[in-house]
């Protein structure tokens, strides 16, 4: 299973969603050691990685969260019950990771 962090260069939210995304692995039995940080740096980057803002949370190549959006360099919001934030709360990406992951392969 790869697991990946995709950012941009001085994303505000870029330890703080390293953390959380190695947290949310951690507790659905995925080593958070495995993750990976890749910084997108062009708009090509952008194109070839479906990158639709930083932070983007991606296993297997699946963005957690998928969007609509057109590729691009840019930050990337997420909806919670305070209205837009830079990062999902944990609980919403446990729940991602749940959708993306076969239930063998989470420790129960």
């Amino acid at each position: 299973m790869h697991t990946e962090l995709l950012t941009i260069p001085g994303c505000p939210h870029s330890r703080s969603a390293r953390e959380l995304f190695a947290s949310a692995l951690e507790l659905e039995g995925i080593d958070p050691e495995l993750l990976t940080v890749t910084e997108i740096i062009t708009d090509e980057d952008a194109a070839t990685a479906s990158f639709h803002g930083s932070p983007s949370f991606i296993i297997d190549g699946t963005d957690l969260f998928p969007s609509n959006a057109a590729p691009a360099l840019t930050c990337r919001v997420y909806p919670s019950q305070r209205g837009f934030t830079g990062q999902p709360d944990l609980d919403s990406l446990r729940k991602a990771v749940r959708g993306v992951v076969p239930r063998g392969r989470l420790r129960t």
